[in-house]
């Protein structure tokens, strides 16, 4: 059996935490999270399964009060009551402690239930929304999750079915510390583990006939342009397609178009000089036919009679045959270039084996194989159910180019992380078919930028490029800045691509995570957390007509809130409809954000050299620069570095960036910092080097509203602090906004005459301005 498929795991459940009779198990995992199992053999499971791996929670505090026929279990979230019979609704009940619906939060055996949802295998084909499957999140407190059907994954890395019929449920019962819920899942499942750093850039995808030539030809023009890439995606064509019919369709290969592709190692090497990084399609099914480079050697590896051309059937239950799929089609084109592959398995989900599905057996050997090496592993491919999160990046399939399937993505994106699959990839721009429609390509680019992954698609089409000087001038600008905006936040997505490992936080969280008893939380379903810092509402509507500009419903907790492209000032605690015109959308950072940027656009595997931190006034913050060498798994062993800035609100504001701490070989030895203070007037600024005084430059940005200074380079181990007297923040000016807003209206001259007089007068020009855009 291949060694690169055992796991490191923790199965075993504390003997302290079970109570047992001859035909149940009770777990008591957490004070939240149960385990329920029934066989009538009376043999229970304590190996891992697809879906579950590590249950060594530390010991639970319970109280236990039983008889010789019942059992009742006390935790500090949790009142179990159960007969010690077969599971039954009348025998087997579960009540969360505490107060979360209008009547009473209690689960009983067999009974539906109401999650907040969870996510879907695929949106292929999808014209807007698609039921979805549960996650463990609910507003009534509890959730249930069945693995009795998953199957045993062995020592030696294989699986095989359970043996016996029985129950083995999962009961979540943490009412609305969602938070807490999401964390023991990770645990319980496994960590979403950390993409490699150029996953999070953009990507170059296009179903589409290239050539070496023509490839090259895109991607000088995207040099030309300032378009940074870091992902080149080759569809199926890279592959022969037009075969003999006694093969088969082409749909399935493995063999280089040599009339497109001449020479595929001078090609991905002349794409990884460019620091870009090589995915190609595979769609498996159909095995491996007798014209294929590869099918003579594979065909004698496996028995198979390659002198009547047999063809070799794909098998995935077979490790054989799964061990010869990676050695001889796989490998040797990693050898060649391909850094990863991209799974577009549509076959559905049955095999030779019951209950096994294909998919997650090519989602969980792709990615462990992709990791054989020490690199960092990554696959691309379907979500196939619970635990997927364990192989990023999720590709969410064929969607149909529309504003309703725009619109349901921003939803359906945050709300997989309550099932903990925080990596989702759109075909961004939709995939086939709909109408050419510039304004929703610009909005569906927007939310591309604020997504897990940002992977420009499309179908075959000649008219369906996603190339932005295909369009509109006005927007096609607005693109370029989309993307560029996209790789300078790679220092603050990478550091949330850490955090989402280290801390179960996933990039994209619903507004109701952190805000679980505010009902305004669960009423903006396309609002969500971008990390730590940052909370987006991309725009999925058309603008409105003459006013040329698009409406969407925000709603703002509590405190002091900015506009992250206009700078603008909202206070919190309401819901409002807000305006943007084409080169904007809903991007708001609390009061004391920090974000770290950089002004580098080029493509590198490198930690940059400059960094941009932008700074939110009005109140303290902090944030902790996360590092490491991008590509590897060395993190998992301690292998980076973190740098800790802190903010501090006073009548004297302090900025400090202490000295990075960790293996300090992974950064340049010199790096300038510019540091940008967001919505506040000029001032005075000292800059301090390690403790003594430097000179420093400094500027006004006046349409930003913005003061920043610059170190210019010095040494990557510096401290650095800035001092600001009599700061004083910048005040919304009203009347440009407003004049903006009206001047590109096509309304009438004396409407928009009545209406600026009416604003330039208003004694509360802040509330009526934030009311109107």
């Amino acid at each position: 059996m291949n060694t690169n498929w055992k796991l490191q795991i923790h199965p075993e459940t504390n003997a302290e935490n079970i109570l047992q009779g001859t035909y149940y198990r009770i777990s008591i995992l957490t004070d939240g999270l149960i385990r329920l199992e029934y066989r009538k053999d009376g043999v229970f499971e304590d190996r891992p399964t697809q879906i579950v791996w590590n249950r060594n929670f530390p010991k639970t505090e319970f109280r236990c009060i039983e008889t010789s026929d019942s059992l009742e279990l006390f935790t500090r979230r949790v009142h179990l009551v159960y007969d010690k019979k077969e599971f039954s609704p009348n025998g087997l009940s579960i009540e969360i402690i505490g107060s979360f619906t209008a009547y009473s939060s209690i689960w009983h055996y067999g009974d539906t239930f109401e999650t907040l949802g969870g996510t879907a295998r695929t949106l292929d084909t999808a014209d807007g929304a698609v039921p979805l499957e549960d996650g463990i999140i609910s507003k009534n407190g509890f959730s249930v999750m069945d693995d009795s059907r998953s199957l045993i994954l062995r020592e030696d890395g294989w699986v095989e079915p359970r043996k016996g019929k029985g129950l083995d449920l999962y009961f979540w019962g943490y009412g609305h510390d969602y938070l807490d819920a999401l964390k023991d899942f990770y645990h319980l499942c496994g960590k979403a583990p950390m993409v490699p750093r150029y996953a999070l850039g953009n990507w170059w995808s296009r179903f589409y006939r290239y050539s070496e030539e023509s490839y090259r030809e895109l991607m000088e023009r995207f040099e030309q342009e300032n378009l940074p890439f870091s992902v080149a995606v080759i569809d199926m064509d890279w592959h022969l397609v037009d075969i003999d019919p006694k093969y088969g369709s082409g749909w399935t290969g493995y063999t280089w178009n040599r009339d497109l592709f001449p020479d595929p190692k001078r090609f991905m090497d002349w794409l990884h000089e460019r620091h870009m990084h090589v995915t190609l399609n595979v769609h498996p099914a159909n095995g491996v036919q007798a014209h294929e480079e590869a099918y003579l050697p594979m065909a004698k590896a496996l028995g198979v009679d390659f002198e009547q051309e047999q063809p070799i059937n794909f098998d995935v239950s077979d490790p054989a045959f799964l061990d010869a799929y990676f050695t001889y089609l796989h490998h040797p084109n990693e050898e060649m270039g391909v850094d990863f592959w991209w799974v577009d398995w549509q076959s559905g989900g049955i095999s030779k084996v019951e209950g096994l599905d294909p998919l997650w057996m090519l989602n969980h050997y792709h990615y462990l194989d992709n990791g054989r090496d020490g690199k960092r592993p990554m696959t691309f491919s379907r979500y196939s159910g619970p635990g997927s999160h364990r192989y990023p990046v999720g590709f969410s399939g064929d969607t149909i180019v529309t504003w309703e399937s725009l619109d349901f993505q921003p939803y359906f994106t945050a709300t997989a992380s309550n099932i903990g699959y925080g990596m989702w990839s759109h075909d961004i721009g939709g995939h086939m078919l709909g109408t050419k429609d510039d304004e929703m390509a610009g909005r569906w680019l927007q939310f591309g930028v604020f997504s897990p992954i940002m992977r420009l698609h499309s179908s075959n089409s000649e008219f369906n490029g996603k190339e932005p000087w295909r369009y509109q001038k006005e927007i096609g600008e607005m693109m370029g800045d989309f993307l560029r905006l996209r790789h300078r936040m790679i220092p603050y997505l990478y550091t949330m691509n850490h955090r989402a490992y280290a801390e179960d936080l996933p990039l994209i969280l619903p507004m109701y995570y952190h805000y679980p008893e505010a009902e305004e939380a669960y009423q903006v379903p396309n609002q969500y957390e971008f990390g730590s810092e940052l909370l987006a509402a991309p725009i999925t509507s058309p603008r409105i007509p003459k006013l040329n500009v698009a409406k969407k419903t925000v709603w703002l907790p509590d405190g002091i809130w900015f506009d992250c492209f206009s700078g603008r000032t909202y206070r919190g605690g309401r819901t409002m409809e807000v305006y943007r015109d084409i080169h904007s959308m809903p991007l708001f950072a609390p009061a004391g954000a920090i974000l770290p940027m950089t002004e580098e656009l080029k493509n590198t595997e490198q930690n940059p050299r400059s960094l941009h931190i932008q700074i939110f006034p009005l109140a303290d913050g902090a944030f902790s620069l996360y590092e490491d060498d991008g590509c590897t798994s060395k993190y998992l062993d301690g292998d980076f570095v973190t740098t800790e800035m802190s903010l501090h609100w006073g009548d004297t504001v302090e900025f400090t960036i202490e000295p990075p701490m960790g293996n300090l070989h992974l950064l340049p030895e010199k790096r300038s910092w510019k540091i940008e203070f967001r919505q506040i007037q000029p001032c005075q600024a000292e800059l301090w080097i390690n403790g003594q005084p430097s000179p420093l430059t400094t500027r006004y940005d006046k349409e930003r509203r913005s003061f920043c200074l610059e170190t210019g380079e010095i040494p990557a181990d510096t401290k650095i602090q800035i001092r600001l007297f009599g700061v004083q923040a910048a005040e919304n000016d009203i009347s440009s906004d407003v004049f903006s807003f009206l001047n590109q209206a096509e309304i009438a001259f004396a409407l928009k005459d009545r209406l600026y007089q009416k604003v330039s007068s208003s004694k509360d020009p802040i509330l009526l301005l934030s009311e109107l855009v």
